[in-house]
Order: structure tokens, then sequence, then C-alpha cells
């Protein structure tokens, strides 16, 4: 299975990629204000990557729940100073986090190869053009509602089987918008539009979603739903992170996002290091 974009090119099986979170925003749930100005996102991106992350998922618009949306010209102006520093790093492919098709071509201009979107439910195809004309990598990722309104009680029948309807639906509409299937890795949206029961579902059936033949990524890092089902608060949220993240690798997600990457790359390189063993039992 290869997942590519530009001139990147992931061969799967292979050990599992780190995403790292730059996030240069004031307000996201974990680090907003920590890295807000640019010279610190990109010294907090280089550090990262010298802990490990393959991936730098660069962000300036939080999509926390509740969170309000951020003006296209502000969000550009916080991120592009530091994907074009961020792109000159040997070794290290550089996403971009955004809903917005300006923002995504302008990042991609500036050197990003991968564009993280957590809207893509949505029905207007522009910003899928713009990963089809730029040949970039691109996160499809599942959400009920907007970031604003996603933990206003969301309700499926079967969360499970909408989001494998929602995938397979996505991946014909991402073909016609001249999206290539080699492009597109999935997401599941732990978080997004979910209660704590929705999360575990969809963390007990990563194995189901192999079906689509595309790689997984997976965003647990420090997420609210941990602390709901353990009560613990944000900063005490370490632990559980890496165990969720151990849980997916070991469940053949092939992506893991973070905010933690050493901690995070110790964990899932011992996970895969007894999966190799020709003794192993899974």
């Amino acid at each position: 299975m290869i997942w590519e974009g530009r001139h990147h090119r992931w061969v799967f099986p292979r050990p599992a990629l780190l995403m790292g979170v730059v996030n240069v925003t004031p307000d996201s749930f974990f680090d907003g204000g920590r890295h807000f100005d640019s010279a610190s996102a990109i010294a907090h991106g280089e550090a990262l990557a010298a802990e490990g992350a393959e991936i730098l998922d660069v962000g300036g618009e939080s999509t926390r729940p509740g969170a309000r949306p951020v003006g296209e010209e502000e969000e550009r102006r916080r991120v592009l100073p530091v994907i074009e520093a961020l792109a000159q790093r040997r070794g290290v492919a550089v996403s971009v986090d955004t809903r917005k098709p300006g923002v995504a071509r302008a990042a991609l201009a500036a050197g990003a190869v991968i564009v993280n979107d957590v809207a893509a439910n949505r029905e207007d195809p522009a910003l899928w053009q713009v990963v089809a004309e730029a040949g970039a990598a691109y996160v499809c990722m599942h959400m009920q509602g907007s970031p604003e309104t996603m933990q206003s009680e969301p309700v499926y029948r079967d969360v499970v089987a909408e989001v494998h309807d929602f995938f397979a639906e996505r991946l014909q509409r991402l073909a016609a918008a001249g999206v290539r299937s080699g492009q597109v890795a999935l997401d599941v949206g732990i978080g997004f539009g979910k209660t704590v029961d929705h999360n575990s579902a969809l963390l007990a059936a990563l194995e189901s979603f192999r079906s689509f033949q595309r790689p997984l990524v997976l965003g647990v890092s420090r997420k609210s739903f941990i602390g709901k089902l353990l009560g613990v608060e944000v900063q005490d949220r370490l632990p559980a992170s890496v165990a969720c993240a151990a849980w997916a690798v070991a469940h053949g997600v092939e992506v893991i996002r973070t905010h933690d990457v050493a901690a995070t790359r110790q964990a899932v390189r011992l996970i895969e290091a007894l999966r190799a063993r020709p003794d192993a039992g899974c």
C-alpha cells in the first residue's frame, strides 16, 4: 500500500509514521498560545522532528469543540512562515491542518505536501480540487457537524457502520474530483462529533477500516474523551494517550498524530518489535 503526495512517497508495511502537532494558535485545547509566534512554532517543529516525527502538522485554526473560525488571511499569516521554514528540513514532510481551499493552496505553494482536512464532510469540492491539482497527499477525516457544534449531543445509530459508509462515499467523491486513491489516508476523527462511547467503539473497531486498503491516521493525543473516561486533566493524559497510540499500531494504524513524539515513538516501536517476532500472537 502506498501513500503519496508531491515528492513524498510512503510504502506500507513500514514502521508507523509519527505526525507531530505544531499549533500556531492562541486557543488550541492543549498547547494553545505556547507556540503562537512563528519563531517558537518553528523551533517546536524542529524539536518534534529531532524526537522522531516524520510529518509535522502545522495548524493555524483551533478545531477544539466550540472553537470559533479564523479568517483566511489570519490563518495564512500564522502558518505560512512556519511551513516555509520547516519544509526546508530534510527527511520531514510538512502537513497543513486546514479547512480552507485558499489556505491549502498557499500552504502547498510554501512547501507543504499533505492537507489534513477535518472538514472532509463538506459538499463543496473546492479543497479537493486544490489537492488534485497539486498532487498532494490528503487526510480524509470523519466529523459530525463542525468544530463549533460537533459536541452538541452527537447521535449515531451505529457509529462504526456510519463512519464506514462515510469513507466509502468520500472516496468516490474524491475520485470524481481528481484525487487519486494513493493520495488518500483515512482518519475516524476521534473526538470530532462523538461521545466517549462512540470514540471507544471506533478504537475497538480500528481493524475493520483496513478493508479500504488506505493508510489509517489516528489522533488521540491528550483528547477530552480520555479525561472523561479516566477523570484526568489534559496535562495528565500522556500515559493514556500513549496507550491509545500503542493500541492503534497493534491494530494496524499507519500514522499517529501526537503532541508527544518521543514518548509515543518509544511505545509504538516496542509494539512493532513485538509484532515482528515469528512467535507473536497478533
